[in-house]
Formats: C-alpha cells, sequence, structure tokens
C-alpha cells in the first residue's frame, strides 16, 4: 500500500522552534500498514522514534521521530494512487 508522509519540523538541534515554510514536506513510502510506513521513513532517515505511534481508523498514524536535524512530526495517510508493482 502506498502513503502519504507529512513531515512537520518542530525544533531544531537547539531545541528552539522552527517556524519557517521549509518546515513542512511532503514524502511517500510503500508498506503494508501505517506503523509500517512510520517503521521505514524513520529508518531511511537514520532517526529514533520518540514514543508510541498513535494509529487511527483508516490506516493512519501519527508519530514523532528524531534526527540530526531536530524533531519532527510524522502525519501518515494512505496515498490517493497505488504504484504498480512490475
Amino acid at each position: 500500500m502506498r502513503f502519504t508522509i507529512e513531515q512537520r519540523h518542530l525544533t531544531d538541534v537547539a531545541g528552539k522552534p522552527v517556524t519557517d515554510d521549509a518546515a513542512l514536506s511532503f514524502h511517500s513510502c510503500d508498506a503494508k500498514d501505517a506503523d509500517d510506513a512510520v517503521t521505514v521513513f524513520v529508518g531511511d532517515h537514520s532517526a529514533e522514534l520518540i514514543g508510541k505511534v498513535l494509529r487511527f481508523p483508516g490506516f493512519q498514524a501519527i508519530a514523532t521521530m528524531r534526527s540530526a536535524e531536530g524533531v519532527f512530526t510524522l502525519q501518515v495517510a494512505p496515498a490517493s494512487q497505488q504504484m504498480s508493482a512490475t
């Protein structure tokens, strides 16, 4: 299943809030469910999951991660398009 991940940059490495327009970015990944999408995304960014993944009905989830660039929230939702398997 294909997921869209909204990544919102919360704090920089010094712990200060990030407020510029580049603080929001969108990504996509293929995973079996929302938990797996978070795990794949966090691993791909050499990051660490903070706390638990909060799951919602309909393959949606919210998580918080920390990486070398700071702290981020991730909002995961099914994408409207599926990649073809070839």
